[in-house]
């Protein structure tokens, strides 16, 4: 009987328990939780997402390059629509029947009860005249957002631009919704956590016109946007511009840097594009425009095209044949016009015969180059020309060849080093020798490189040994820092006091007569050491390709460029001028000349160079 009685109250505590239980819940769910009540309520609330104002960019100096604007876009929700006159929607909007009918079927498919895009970017004038009237059109409403504007039309490749965010962004970042706006190139892309701030919400009680009558239960729900970060970046947009202007009419890139910070002063790529071509609603028609254009002007030339080094890679070959003592300052080499090995020739321009180290970089000889990279790759301290091979491209890859620089644009290519399993797999591990690399003496061969690569080795040249990672934001406002990496020296493989011999070499191709030999002459400016190396690329689809790197003034050096035309013939005709234009116009803000300004500016593309002994 008592085990009966004990049974019981087991029994009976157990159900008062339960009770209890269904009791707690229901008081939670029904007074302390609303959730189930702004659910039932969801067809009076309307949720506004807040976006906030991407941040503002700016030139090292502090001039605004890109700005917002306010612009609005057309949200619909299907479960409140309701029949309306779609001719007077129409015209307000300026679009057509069959666009409603479309965009309405699309935003039922995407979702019967959320909101979703219905047009895009609407102006303030259209905005208005809407507001007006929208409480004819339930289950429409307009949300603000702004949209990118420049105070230039020059740097597009470096700002890049704002665009709609794909399937696989929104899969890969849950921030993202349909209808966000993302950075897709430059600074835009690069920086994009920090530009676009954090999206907000608001959320308001409408009535039965879709007008809004406040806000709900006194904004607690709601969440206040936060713009993004302003950023200044380490461009020059004077320098940027007369880069742009220089470049009009002809195909290649400019990049100038800081060798004492690796801050990019300009990137220049041609051709180029107004980069308020891809804003608004217009960006649709002028990106497919602009892609089918056959000089590619969407193409970052500065970043990934990738070219023969040329004879200014003959700088590289020579520090390395100095480090390894196999050249000396004062070693000669006789060239008669060419470099010869049993059948084999390799032509070079005229000049004097007999010529030291820092001459052949003054007069770019093709035979003492080939003379110092044979004995690099044919010193008997390595077993073998496989082993001599892997040091002589670890020596090219500390100057940041082959590699990505690691540098704050997403899209950079790495260029072109080979290995030795590259002539391996072509002649066999026996079946190579230095004569058969003998084209990458002159930069030439099996040789890649990006015109930000060879910008990047000669700040490592201005900086006798060592370059920071190039980079195009200076500062990041608030409470941010710049990645590490932008502080770090990266050392050469060469000891820093080779470095002045090369270096002296450069001066001269700059800073004596052609008469002498110098290759660069037309680089000179008055009052400014610069020291420089031509270049000319093979180019096998037509004119050889125009190279020029210089940095100036050969002590505590400011600037440090590469000009790469294409077509443009032998380095000292145009790619020379061009450098020193942008070297005066960045050190002396002004043109001591301004024929040569002309020069340049009046060039032709096609422009077949005519054979001169002293523009190599």
């Amino acid at each position: 009987m008592d085990s009966f009685a004990n049974r019981r109250h087991v029994i009976r505590f157990i159900i008062i328990l339960i009770g209890l239980i269904f009791i707690i819940r229901l008081f939670l769910l029904q007074v302390v939780d609303n959730t189930y009540k702004v659910t039932a309520s969801s067809n009076v609330l309307r949720y506004v997402t807040q976006f906030p104002a991407r941040g503002l960019i700016y030139d090292r100096e502090g001039k605004l390059l890109v700005y917002n604007e306010a612009a609005y876009d057309i949200m619909v929700v299907p479960q409140q629509l309701q029949s309306f006159d779609t001719t007077e929607f129409c015209q307000i909007l300026d679009i057509s029947k069959e666009y409603v009918d479309e965009n309405l079927q699309r935003a039922k498919e995407y979702s019967y009860y959320n909101s979703s895009i219905f047009l895009k970017q609407v102006s303030s004038k259209t905005y208005a005249t809407l507001q007006e009237k929208l409480y004819k059109y339930p289950g429409f409403f307009v949300q603000a957002r702004t949209l990118r504007r420049y105070t230039t039309e020059n740097g597009a490749h470096l700002l890049g631009y704002v665009g709609e965010v794909n399937e696989k962004i929104i899969k890969n970042d849950e921030y993202y919704k349909l209808g966000d706006y993302v950075g897709i190139s430059g600074i835009e892309q690069s920086y994009e956590e920090y530009l676009r701030g954090q999206k907000g919400v608001n959320v308001f009680l409408v009535d039965v016109h879709n007008r809004i009558k406040g806000t709900y239960a006194n904004g607690r729900l709601d969440k206040k946007a936060e713009i993004g970060s302003n950023i200044i970046s380490t461009v020059d947009i004077e320098l940027q511009a007369y880069g742009e202007k220089l470049m009009k009419n002809k195909i290649g890139s400019i990049v100038a840097l800081e060798p004492s910070t690796g801050e990019i002063l300009a990137l220049v790529s041609s051709p180029t594009y107004n980069p308020e071509l891809l804003v608004g609603r217009i960006r649709t028609k002028n990106f497919a425009t602009l892609t089918n254009d056959t000089l590619m002007p969407l193409f970052n030339r500065a970043l990934m095209a990738q070219y023969p080094p040329g004879s200014p890679f003959k700088v590289i070959n020579m520090l390395i044949g100095l480090q390894e003592k196999v050249v000396f300052p004062h070693t000669k080499y006789e060239c008669h016009g060419a470099y010869y090995s049993g059948n084999f020739r390799m032509g070079c321009h005229s000049h004097k015969p007999n010529i030291n180290l820092i001459e052949s970089i003054q007069m770019s000889c093709n035979n003492y180059l080939a003379n110092v990279f044979r004995n690099v790759l044919d010193n008997k301290k390595y077993s073998s020309i496989r082993e001599s091979f892997d040091q002589w491209r670890d020596y090219v890859t500390s100057f940041g060849f082959g590699q990505h620089l690691n540098s704050d644009f997403d899209n950079e290519l790495k260029g072109i080093v080979p290995t030795k399993e590259t002539y391996d797999r072509v002649y066999g591990e026996r079946g190579w020798r230095s004569l058969t690399l003998i084209s990458m003496s002159i930069g030439q061969g099996e040789l890649g490189t990006t015109p930000l690569q060879m910008a990047n080795m000669t700040a490592a040249i201005a900086n006798r040994g060592y370059y920071y990672t190039p980079h195009i934001v200076k500062e990041i406002e608030g409470d941010y820092e710049l990645d590490e990496r932008f502080y770090e020296k990266h050392y050469t493989m060469i000891d820093s006091n080779y470095f002045e011999f090369v270096i002296d070499g450069m001066d001269l191709a700059v800073n004596e007569d052609y008469s002498t030999g110098s290759t660069a002459w037309r680089g000179k400016i008055p009052g400014i050491t610069v020291c420089g190396k031509t270049g000319t690329a093979e180019n096998p689809h037509g004119e050889d390709h125009s190279i020029f790197v210089a940095f100036a003034p050969k002590e505590d050096p400011k600037i440090a460029i590469a000009v790469y035309i294409e077509n443009g013939g032998f380095g000292g005709t145009w790619a020379t001028p061009m450098a020193k234009l942008m070297i005066e116009k960045y050190l002396n803000d002004s043109i001591a000349v301004p024929w040569w300004e002309e020069y340049v500016l009046n060039a032709d593309i096609n422009y077949n160079a005519e054979k001169d002994q002293h523009m190599e």
